[in-house]
């Protein structure tokens, strides 16, 4: 197997209301968490959403090499509507991003995860809320990182 590719990554994880941003150093070391971006709720059809043009926006700055995108598979490892909703976004994203390759990755429990791991530091509430989406980005980012170390 090959080296992972230098380069930033993005990790996204997609709600119907947030989406939390994450960000990779260039070595794929380390998930940091990087902007939580608000889902235009009602976009215009002729129009791209403001959340799509952001997260384009994000991936020219930070010059990202790839976007990891968490899927919501659920714990009998199906794909559910939730699924079917990111999948959906993440084409759309891929649209607007491309060349940049827009990968999928399992994210079951990541926010759940994030939140524990917040409420252990004494982060609740509406801080918890105000952080959870990168927190969970960072969670769907370091998981899939650690997974392409451990196939090099």
């Amino acid at each position: 197997m090959t080296e992972l590719s230098r380069g930033v990554r993005l990790g996204v994880d997609v709600g119907q209301v947030r989406i939390g941003v994450s960000r990779s150093d260039p070595h794929g070391v380390l998930a940091t968490p990087l902007v939580t971006v608000a889902r235009e709720q009602n976009p215009r059809p002729d129009a791209m959403p403001s959340d799509l043009a952001q997260l384009a926006a994000l991936v020219v700055e930070h010059e990202a090499v790839e976007v990891v995108v968490g899927l919501p598979v659920n714990l009998a490892g199906r794909h559910g509507p939730a699924a079917e909703h990111v999948k959906a976004y993440a084409r759309q994203l891929a649209e607007v991003i491309a060349p940049v390759p827009v990968t999928l990755t399992d994210e079951r429990m990541s926010t759940v995860v994030a939140s524990r791991r917040l409420a252990e530091r004494g982060v609740r509430g509406k801080k918890q809320r105000a952080v959870v989406d990168q927190a969970a980005a960072v969670e769907i980012l370091q998981s899939w990182l650690e997974t392409q170390r451990r196939r090099t």
